[in-house]
């Protein structure tokens, strides 16, 4: 083996090792930036839900009372919020009232959820966002 033949491959050896410390300090940096996208991944991730749990508590308090305002008698505003015994019930009344609105006592059926539904829709609206959240979703208040 001629010398010009060891040199060659004393300088592949030499680069090889250079590639592969390259190779370490480039996967150790990679490792680096993928725990600060990590971290920042979660962060975000983190403020995303703390602003939909917020937004969803407002949302919920504006369309369940305008929609037990427009639609009380049907009971929408009870499912809006989760309350689906208490939308039947409603729904119920009111298809029942439907139905017997030939005699008397069907009017009576027809107006009484429409009335309940004004007067929690009016409700819900004039109380405040914190009032709202605390009574109607962690309290689980079902009626007025």
């Amino acid at each position: 083996m001629s010398e010009e033949d060891k040199d060659f491959g004393d300088k592949a050896k030499e680069a090889f090792d250079d590639a592969k410390e390259s190779a370490k300090k480039a996967a150790g940096e990679a490792k680096e930036a993928a725990g600060e996208f990590k971290e920042g991944a979660k962060k975000t991730a983190d403020e995303f839900r703390e602003g939909l749990k917020n937004a969803g508590g407002d949302n919920k308090k504006i369309l369940a009372g305008i929609l037990g305002i427009l639609f009380g008698s049907l009971g929408v505003h009870k499912f809006i919020l989760g309350y689906n015994k208490e939308g039947i019930i409603l729904l119920a009344i009111t298809l029942l009232g439907y139905a017997t609105t030939c005699i008397v006592v069907g009017a009576f059926f027809f107006w009484i959820p429409g009335l309940i539904g004004l007067i929690e829709g009016i409700i819900y609206l004039t109380k405040s966002d914190e009032e709202f959240y605390n009574t109607y979703q962690v309290g689980k208040k079902p009626w007025f």
